[in-house]
């Protein structure tokens, strides 16, 4: 977190006096059968939640493509799901959306699905991904990129449109940790 708050973990920063992270698995839950959580640090924090905590594979602060890298090696299924967790206003059928758009692809089922919000913005963290890509995501993290939208593109991705782009916002600064107080997570 930027702006007087460098160095946070984002997902413990508290909104309405809870961290971030809390809100994520409160909105994700009902959507999934197990959730899994990507933390580098404050593991044991994080594993307070209940849930099972994995840190990347991949040396080095890889970004958010080595979270997804680790929890494709930790998923018990065939698909994984990912959302930031500094993002407390997740749609809550953002699973049921993606997994109807993924199976209705043009040419059969898709590799992964992506949020797309009405002004056209793709949100890429938010996917649900084939876990059987996981060798092909070790290959291009290992040639040194990192770009999420550059590893999507030579797949076979679907974008699905949310019509709600206040959803799909992520809290970055101190300042839109204090404007977000006033809008309520669940309430989405």
């Amino acid at each position: 977190m930027s702006a007087d708050g460098a160095g946070l973990d984002k997902g413990l920063v508290a909104l309405h006096g809870r961290p971030m992270v809390a809100h994520v698995i409160e909105r994700l839950a009902p959507q999934v059968g197990t959730i899994l959580v990507n933390a580098n640090r404050n593991a044991e924090r994080y594993a307070a939640f209940g849930h099972p905590v994995v840190s990347d594979a991949i040396e080095g602060y890889a970004g958010p493509l080595a979270g997804l890298h680790a929890g494709l090696g930790a998923a018990r299924t065939r698909w994984l799901v990912s959302c930031p967790c500094d993002s407390p206003f997740l749609p809550a059928d953002l699973v049921a959306c993606l997994w109807t758009a993924l199976q209705a692809a043009d040419g059969g089922p898709a590799q992964l699905a992506v949020a797309r919000t009405a002004d056209g913005q793709a949100h890429p963290v938010f996917a649900l991904v084939d876990c059987g890509l996981r060798a092909d995501l070790e290959a291009f993290l290992a040639s040194g990129r990192r770009k999420i939208d550059a590893w999507y593109a030579p797949l076979k991705v679907v974008e699905v449109d949310f019509p709600d782009e206040a959803a799909f916002r992520n809290i970055n600064t101190q300042e839109e940790l204090r404007v977000n107080e006033d809008a309520e997570p669940n309430d989405r």
